[in-house]
């Protein structure tokens, strides 16, 4: 087996060094922040909507 000396040792681990810091270089791009939930009014209509129906079914209920 052949013994690695010292100097190339030095040089495999810089080289090394480098690459991890440019690889972490060009991973680092942010995906953009999801935008803020705004409410558009539907769903405060879906509400309203469903209490009307239960507000019907009742009544059909007690009035029959």
């Amino acid at each position: 087996m052949a013994v690695v000396s010292g100097a190339s040792f030095r040089v495999v681990v810089f080289l090394g060094l480098i690459y991890a810091a440019l690889m972490s270089v060009a991973c680092s791009q942010s995906t953009a922040p999801a935008p803020a939930p705004t409410s558009d009014g539907t769903s405060i209509d879906q509400a309203v909507a469903y209490v009307l129906m239960l507000v019907a079914l009742v009544l059909t209920y007690l009035i029959h």
